[in-house]
Protein backbone atom coordinates (compact mmCIF):
# COMPACT_ATOMS: atom_id res chain seq x y z
CA UNK A 1 0.00 0.00 0.00
CA UNK A 2 2.90 2.34 0.77
CA UNK A 3 4.26 1.99 -2.77
CA UNK A 4 0.89 2.83 -4.31
CA UNK A 5 0.60 5.94 -2.11
CA UNK A 6 4.06 7.14 -3.17
CA UNK A 7 3.19 6.74 -6.85
CA UNK A 8 -0.18 8.47 -6.40
CA UNK A 9 1.50 11.35 -4.56
CA UNK A 10 4.01 11.81 -7.39
CA UNK A 11 1.20 11.82 -9.95
CA UNK A 12 -0.85 14.35 -7.99
CA UNK A 13 2.14 16.62 -7.45
CA UNK A 14 2.90 16.62 -11.18
CA UNK A 15 -0.58 17.92 -11.96
CA UNK A 16 -0.62 20.76 -9.41
CA UNK A 17 1.56 23.10 -11.45
CA UNK A 18 0.85 26.82 -11.78
CA UNK A 19 0.96 28.60 -15.10
CA UNK A 20 -0.61 25.91 -17.30
CA UNK A 21 -3.16 26.97 -19.91
CA UNK A 22 -6.72 25.74 -19.47
CA UNK A 23 -6.57 23.76 -22.74
CA UNK A 24 -3.53 21.72 -23.75
CA UNK A 25 -2.22 21.46 -27.32
CA UNK A 26 -3.51 18.50 -29.30
CA UNK A 27 -2.39 16.63 -32.41
CA UNK A 28 -3.77 13.61 -34.22
CA UNK A 29 -2.06 10.93 -36.29
CA UNK A 30 -3.10 7.71 -37.94
CA UNK A 31 -2.93 5.45 -40.95
CA UNK A 32 -4.97 3.34 -43.36
CA UNK A 33 -3.48 0.15 -44.79
CA UNK A 34 -4.77 -2.00 -47.65
CA UNK A 35 -3.13 -4.98 -49.32
CA UNK A 36 -3.10 -8.66 -50.22
CA UNK A 37 -1.45 -11.43 -48.19
CA UNK A 38 -0.58 -14.92 -49.42
CA UNK A 39 0.19 -17.77 -47.01
CA UNK A 40 1.67 -21.07 -48.18
CA UNK A 41 2.18 -23.18 -45.07
CA UNK A 42 3.84 -26.61 -45.03
CA UNK A 43 0.49 -28.07 -43.93
CA UNK A 44 -1.41 -26.99 -47.05
CA UNK A 45 -1.06 -28.18 -50.63
CA UNK A 46 -2.14 -24.80 -52.02
CA UNK A 47 -1.47 -21.29 -50.84
CA UNK A 48 -4.24 -19.01 -49.65
CA UNK A 49 -4.87 -15.37 -50.56
CA UNK A 50 -6.71 -12.80 -48.50
CA UNK A 51 -7.31 -9.06 -48.32
CA UNK A 52 -5.47 -7.27 -45.54
CA UNK A 53 -6.96 -4.06 -44.21
CA UNK A 54 -5.93 -2.16 -41.11
CA UNK A 55 -6.19 1.30 -39.63
CA UNK A 56 -5.20 3.27 -36.60
CA UNK A 57 -5.76 6.70 -35.08
CA UNK A 58 -4.27 8.30 -31.99
CA UNK A 59 -4.41 11.62 -30.16
CA UNK A 60 -1.48 13.30 -28.43
CA UNK A 61 -1.93 16.12 -25.91
CA UNK A 62 0.76 18.22 -24.27
CA UNK A 63 1.40 21.54 -22.59
CA UNK A 64 4.46 23.35 -21.26
CA UNK A 65 4.45 25.09 -17.91
CA UNK A 66 5.89 28.57 -17.29
CA UNK A 67 8.85 26.78 -15.73
CA UNK A 68 9.59 24.92 -18.96
CA UNK A 69 8.40 21.44 -17.98
CA UNK A 70 6.33 19.65 -20.64
CA UNK A 71 3.40 17.47 -19.56
CA UNK A 72 2.14 15.08 -22.23
CA UNK A 73 -0.19 12.13 -22.65
CA UNK A 74 -2.40 10.57 -25.32
CA UNK A 75 -4.78 7.81 -26.28
CA UNK A 76 -5.76 5.68 -29.25
CA UNK A 77 -9.15 5.93 -30.93
CA UNK A 78 -8.62 3.06 -33.37
CA UNK A 79 -6.05 0.30 -32.99
CA UNK A 80 -5.50 -2.31 -35.73
CA UNK A 81 -8.90 -1.56 -37.26
CA UNK A 82 -10.91 -1.81 -34.04
CA UNK A 83 -12.35 0.96 -31.89
CA UNK A 84 -10.07 1.21 -28.88
CA UNK A 85 -9.83 3.98 -26.29
CA UNK A 86 -6.48 3.09 -24.75
CA UNK A 87 -4.64 5.68 -22.69
CA UNK A 88 -0.84 6.06 -22.92
CA UNK A 89 -0.03 7.32 -19.44
CA UNK A 90 1.59 10.59 -18.40
CA UNK A 91 5.07 11.87 -19.38
CA UNK A 92 6.91 14.75 -17.70
CA UNK A 93 9.84 16.17 -19.67
CA UNK A 94 12.10 18.43 -17.61
CA UNK A 95 14.20 21.39 -18.71
CA UNK A 96 17.46 19.42 -18.42
CA UNK A 97 16.21 16.88 -21.00
CA UNK A 98 15.38 14.09 -18.56
CA UNK A 99 11.89 12.60 -18.47
CA UNK A 100 9.61 10.70 -16.12
CA UNK A 101 6.79 8.47 -17.36
CA UNK A 102 4.00 7.68 -14.89
CA UNK A 103 1.28 5.02 -15.27
CA UNK A 104 1.68 2.29 -17.92
CA UNK A 105 5.26 3.44 -18.37
CA UNK A 106 7.00 0.35 -19.77
CA UNK A 107 10.51 -0.79 -18.87
CA UNK A 108 13.88 0.95 -19.04
CA UNK A 109 15.41 -2.09 -20.77
CA UNK A 110 12.97 -2.04 -23.69
CA UNK A 111 13.44 1.69 -24.18
CA UNK A 112 17.24 1.47 -24.19
CA UNK A 113 17.68 -1.13 -26.95
CA UNK A 114 19.18 -0.04 -30.27
CA UNK A 115 16.82 -0.56 -33.21
CA UNK A 116 17.57 -3.60 -35.39
CA UNK A 117 16.20 -3.37 -38.98
CA UNK A 118 13.28 -5.73 -39.61
CA UNK A 119 11.49 -6.55 -42.87
CA UNK A 120 8.17 -4.72 -43.21
CA UNK A 121 4.83 -6.03 -44.46
CA UNK A 122 1.78 -7.88 -43.19
CA UNK A 123 2.94 -11.46 -43.79
CA UNK A 124 0.49 -13.81 -42.10
CA UNK A 125 2.23 -16.96 -40.78
CA UNK A 126 3.14 -16.91 -37.09
CA UNK A 127 3.81 -18.97 -34.00
CA UNK A 128 0.89 -20.63 -32.23
CA UNK A 129 0.21 -20.07 -28.54
CA UNK A 130 1.55 -23.56 -27.76
CA UNK A 131 5.01 -22.42 -28.86
CA UNK A 132 6.66 -20.80 -25.83
CA UNK A 133 9.63 -19.42 -27.77
CA UNK A 134 9.79 -15.82 -29.00
CA UNK A 135 11.78 -13.68 -31.43
CA UNK A 136 11.26 -10.44 -29.47
CA UNK A 137 14.36 -8.98 -27.79
CA UNK A 138 12.14 -7.31 -25.17
CA UNK A 139 10.10 -10.45 -24.38
CA UNK A 140 10.84 -10.08 -20.66
CA UNK A 141 9.80 -6.41 -20.47
CA UNK A 142 6.91 -7.09 -18.09
CA UNK A 143 5.69 -4.51 -15.60
CA UNK A 144 2.63 -3.26 -13.75
CA UNK A 145 0.55 -0.33 -15.02
CA UNK A 146 1.20 1.33 -11.65
CA UNK A 147 4.81 2.45 -11.89
CA UNK A 148 7.32 4.80 -13.48
CA UNK A 149 10.13 4.96 -16.03
CA UNK A 150 12.80 7.63 -15.55
CA UNK A 151 15.20 8.46 -18.39
CA UNK A 152 18.22 10.71 -18.06
CA UNK A 153 19.22 13.56 -20.31
CA UNK A 154 22.01 13.06 -22.84
CA UNK A 155 25.59 12.66 -21.61
CA UNK A 156 24.62 10.99 -18.33
CA UNK A 157 27.37 11.17 -15.67
CA UNK A 158 29.29 13.52 -18.01
CA UNK A 159 29.91 10.68 -20.47
CA UNK A 160 29.36 11.88 -24.05
CA UNK A 161 26.62 9.91 -25.82
CA UNK A 162 25.37 8.00 -22.75
CA UNK A 163 21.78 7.92 -21.49
CA UNK A 164 20.54 5.87 -18.54
CA UNK A 165 17.11 4.78 -17.36
CA UNK A 166 15.48 3.10 -14.39
CA UNK A 167 11.90 1.83 -14.13
CA UNK A 168 9.75 0.05 -11.58
CA UNK A 169 6.27 -1.45 -11.47
CA UNK A 170 4.51 -1.40 -8.12
CA UNK A 171 1.01 -2.80 -8.62
CA UNK A 172 1.25 -5.48 -5.94
CA UNK A 173 -2.45 -6.33 -6.32
CA UNK A 174 -2.58 -9.25 -8.81
CA UNK A 175 -5.00 -12.04 -7.88
CA UNK A 176 -3.33 -15.40 -7.24
CA UNK A 177 -4.03 -17.81 -10.09
CA UNK A 178 -2.46 -20.71 -11.96
CA UNK A 179 -4.29 -19.74 -15.16
CA UNK A 180 -3.05 -16.18 -15.65
CA UNK A 181 0.20 -14.26 -15.86
CA UNK A 182 -0.06 -10.98 -13.93
CA UNK A 183 2.90 -8.82 -12.97
CA UNK A 184 2.96 -7.29 -9.49
CA UNK A 185 6.45 -5.86 -9.07
CA UNK A 186 9.21 -5.25 -11.59
CA UNK A 187 12.53 -3.44 -11.74
CA UNK A 188 14.51 -2.60 -14.85
CA UNK A 189 17.65 -0.68 -15.80
CA UNK A 190 18.77 0.31 -19.28
CA UNK A 191 21.52 2.30 -20.94
CA UNK A 192 22.18 3.56 -24.47
CA UNK A 193 25.55 4.73 -25.78
CA UNK A 194 25.92 6.60 -29.10
CA UNK A 195 29.30 7.27 -30.67
CA UNK A 196 30.90 7.94 -34.05
CA UNK A 197 33.38 5.60 -35.74
CA UNK A 198 35.69 6.65 -38.57
CA UNK A 199 33.96 10.07 -38.66
CA UNK A 200 31.13 8.74 -40.87
CA UNK A 201 29.44 5.88 -38.98
CA UNK A 202 27.06 6.40 -36.06
CA UNK A 203 27.15 3.43 -33.68
CA UNK A 204 24.42 2.88 -31.07
CA UNK A 205 24.74 0.26 -28.33
CA UNK A 206 21.82 -0.37 -25.98
CA UNK A 207 20.97 -2.93 -23.34
CA UNK A 208 19.47 -3.61 -19.97
CA UNK A 209 18.14 -5.98 -17.37
CA UNK A 210 14.58 -6.66 -16.17
CA UNK A 211 13.28 -8.74 -13.30
CA UNK A 212 9.52 -9.08 -12.81
CA UNK A 213 7.42 -11.09 -10.38
CA UNK A 214 3.72 -11.74 -9.95
CA UNK A 215 1.23 -13.95 -8.20
CA UNK A 216 1.02 -17.05 -10.39
CA UNK A 217 0.19 -19.97 -8.11
CA UNK A 218 2.94 -22.61 -7.68
CA UNK A 219 5.30 -20.92 -10.14
CA UNK A 220 8.98 -21.88 -9.87
CA UNK A 221 10.26 -19.01 -12.00
CA UNK A 222 9.62 -15.31 -11.65
CA UNK A 223 7.55 -13.76 -14.44
CA UNK A 224 10.78 -12.69 -16.14
CA UNK A 225 14.48 -12.51 -15.40
CA UNK A 226 16.21 -11.34 -18.57
CA UNK A 227 19.12 -9.47 -20.10
CA UNK A 228 19.06 -7.94 -23.60
CA UNK A 229 21.60 -6.03 -25.68
CA UNK A 230 21.63 -4.71 -29.25
CA UNK A 231 23.83 -2.66 -31.56
CA UNK A 232 23.25 -0.70 -34.75
CA UNK A 233 25.56 1.13 -37.13
CA UNK A 234 24.44 3.79 -39.64
CA UNK A 235 26.73 4.80 -42.50
CA UNK A 236 25.00 7.10 -44.94
CA UNK A 237 22.08 5.16 -46.46
CA UNK A 238 23.11 1.81 -44.94
CA UNK A 239 21.98 0.58 -41.50
CA UNK A 240 22.96 -2.74 -39.97
CA UNK A 241 22.04 -4.10 -36.56
CA UNK A 242 22.07 -7.13 -34.30
CA UNK A 243 20.70 -8.02 -30.90
CA UNK A 244 20.36 -10.87 -28.42
CA UNK A 245 18.37 -11.65 -25.30
CA UNK A 246 18.56 -14.46 -22.77
CA UNK A 247 16.83 -15.40 -19.54
CA UNK A 248 14.02 -17.37 -17.93
CA UNK A 249 10.47 -16.73 -16.83
CA UNK A 250 6.85 -17.70 -17.48
CA UNK A 251 4.95 -17.88 -20.79
CA UNK A 252 1.36 -18.57 -21.83
CA UNK A 253 0.52 -21.94 -23.35
CA UNK A 254 -2.78 -23.27 -24.72
CA UNK A 255 -2.76 -26.66 -22.99
CA UNK A 256 -1.63 -25.38 -19.57
CA UNK A 257 -2.28 -21.64 -19.38
CA UNK A 258 1.15 -20.76 -17.98
CA UNK A 259 4.42 -22.64 -18.51
CA UNK A 260 7.83 -22.36 -16.92
CA UNK A 261 10.43 -21.36 -19.54
CA UNK A 262 14.19 -21.73 -19.17
CA UNK A 263 17.16 -21.13 -21.45
CA UNK A 264 15.27 -18.52 -23.47
CA UNK A 265 17.52 -17.40 -26.33
CA UNK A 266 16.67 -14.72 -28.91
CA UNK A 267 18.77 -13.37 -31.77
CA UNK A 268 17.88 -10.64 -34.30
CA UNK A 269 20.03 -9.51 -37.26
CA UNK A 270 19.01 -7.01 -39.92
CA UNK A 271 20.21 -4.60 -42.60
CA UNK A 272 18.50 -1.69 -44.39
CA UNK A 273 19.57 0.35 -47.41
CA UNK A 274 17.86 3.52 -48.65
CA UNK A 275 18.17 4.42 -52.34
CA UNK A 276 16.18 7.50 -53.29
CA UNK A 277 12.50 6.76 -52.58
CA UNK A 278 13.11 3.03 -52.04
CA UNK A 279 14.12 1.18 -48.87
CA UNK A 280 15.46 -2.39 -49.06
CA UNK A 281 15.43 -4.44 -45.83
CA UNK A 282 16.52 -7.98 -44.95
CA UNK A 283 16.22 -9.55 -41.49
CA UNK A 284 16.78 -12.81 -39.63
CA UNK A 285 15.13 -13.72 -36.31
CA UNK A 286 15.66 -16.81 -34.19
CA UNK A 287 14.21 -17.82 -30.82
CA UNK A 288 14.24 -20.92 -28.63
CA UNK A 289 13.18 -21.98 -25.13
CA UNK A 290 12.81 -25.03 -22.89
CA UNK A 291 9.39 -25.25 -21.26
CA UNK A 292 7.91 -27.26 -18.40
CA UNK A 293 4.56 -27.54 -16.66
CA UNK A 294 3.89 -24.87 -14.08
CA UNK A 295 5.72 -25.58 -10.82
CA UNK A 296 7.92 -28.38 -12.21
CA UNK A 297 11.69 -28.24 -12.64
CA UNK A 298 12.26 -30.57 -15.58
CA UNK A 299 11.80 -29.19 -19.07
CA UNK A 300 9.44 -31.36 -21.14
CA UNK A 301 9.46 -29.38 -24.40
CA UNK A 302 11.99 -27.56 -26.56
CA UNK A 303 10.31 -24.92 -28.71
CA UNK A 304 11.77 -22.74 -31.44
CA UNK A 305 10.98 -20.38 -34.31
CA UNK A 306 13.10 -18.98 -37.11
CA UNK A 307 12.15 -16.33 -39.67
CA UNK A 308 13.92 -14.80 -42.67
CA UNK A 309 12.30 -11.68 -44.12
CA UNK A 310 12.86 -9.39 -47.11
CA UNK A 311 10.95 -6.22 -47.99
CA UNK A 312 10.96 -3.26 -50.37
CA UNK A 313 9.23 0.00 -49.42
CA UNK A 314 8.59 2.74 -52.00
CA UNK A 315 7.62 6.29 -51.04
CA UNK A 316 4.93 6.99 -53.62
CA UNK A 317 4.08 10.43 -52.26
CA UNK A 318 4.17 12.31 -48.98
CA UNK A 319 2.62 9.98 -46.38
CA UNK A 320 2.00 7.17 -48.92
CA UNK A 321 4.21 4.05 -48.88
CA UNK A 322 3.88 0.94 -51.07
CA UNK A 323 5.31 -2.26 -49.59
CA UNK A 324 6.21 -5.68 -50.93
CA UNK A 325 7.35 -8.17 -48.27
CA UNK A 326 8.30 -11.84 -48.10
CA UNK A 327 8.96 -14.13 -45.12
CA UNK A 328 9.90 -17.77 -44.70
CA UNK A 329 9.65 -19.29 -41.23
CA UNK A 330 10.17 -22.63 -39.47
CA UNK A 331 8.43 -23.26 -36.14
CA UNK A 332 8.62 -26.26 -33.83
CA UNK A 333 6.87 -27.28 -30.62
CA UNK A 334 8.42 -29.95 -28.42
CA UNK A 335 11.04 -30.56 -31.10
CA UNK A 336 8.41 -31.38 -33.73
CA UNK A 337 7.74 -29.04 -36.69
CA UNK A 338 4.50 -27.02 -36.60
CA UNK A 339 3.59 -27.32 -40.26
CA UNK A 340 0.67 -24.88 -40.05
CA UNK A 341 3.03 -22.15 -38.82
CA UNK A 342 5.96 -22.99 -41.11
CA UNK A 343 6.33 -22.05 -44.74
CA UNK A 344 6.31 -18.93 -46.89
CA UNK A 345 4.15 -15.81 -46.97
CA UNK A 346 4.21 -12.58 -48.93
CA UNK A 347 2.40 -9.25 -48.85
CA UNK A 348 1.77 -6.44 -51.34
CA UNK A 349 -0.01 -3.29 -50.23
CA UNK A 350 0.05 0.41 -49.46
CA UNK A 351 -0.14 2.50 -46.29
CA UNK A 352 -1.37 6.08 -46.09
CA UNK A 353 -0.24 7.92 -42.96
CA UNK A 354 -1.21 11.33 -41.59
Amino acid sequence: MKKELLTASALAASLVVPGVASAASMSMSGYSLNGVTSNDSDAASDGTYSATQDSGMSVSVSETTDGGMTISSGFTLINEGATSATESGLTLTFTDGSSLELIDAGTAMAGALASVPSASGEQGLGATCSNTSTTSLSWGGLTSAVGFDWNSADDFANIDGLTFGFSAGMGDDATASSASLNTDTSYSVGATYVTTANDDTTVTIGGGYTTADGNTTNARNANADTVAVSISAVNGDLTIGAGMSTGEGLRYNTSVSVHEVDNVEVMNVGAKYVSGDMTFTVSYKDGSSDSADLGTSNATSSDSQEAVGVSVDYAVASGVTATMGYEHRDDSDGGSPIQSDSGASWYVGAKISF
